[in-house]
């Protein structure tokens, strides 16, 4: 499945108030990037990693980043690439290992 079409199909399981959607996304987003987070330290005190847990949670990350793009009208695609150019920008500027949005 390409990028584009995941965000599509996320359309047909998305349930959420159109009035609140892009606050419900941004929400959902760092909520499961929270569980991310905490299956992390989980693993390091139990000394035993979930990694399938992870994963999941991993994805669930995935769906709520493609419903907030889809909220702001940008396809996956274009946001993975103008990610990789930002990025490439910095490397070739010498400035990836920097701090600050716009250097």
């Amino acid at each position: 499945m390409q990028a584009n079409e995941y965000q599509e199909w996320t359309r047909t399981v998305a349930i959420y108030p159109d009035d609140q959607s892009l606050t419900y996304t941004i929400l959902g987003l760092v909520s499961e990037a929270g569980e991310v987070a905490d299956k992390w330290k989980k693993g390091i005190r139990d000394k035993n990693l979930d990694v399938d847990g992870l994963i999941s949670e991993v994805a669930d990350v995935a769906w709520y980043l493609a419903r907030v793009s889809d909220e702001l009208g940008v396809d996956f695609e274009s946001l993975f690439q103008m990610n990789r150019d930002k990025l490439m920008s910095r490397k070739l500027r010498g400035t990836i290992s920097g701090s600050g949005d716009y250097r």
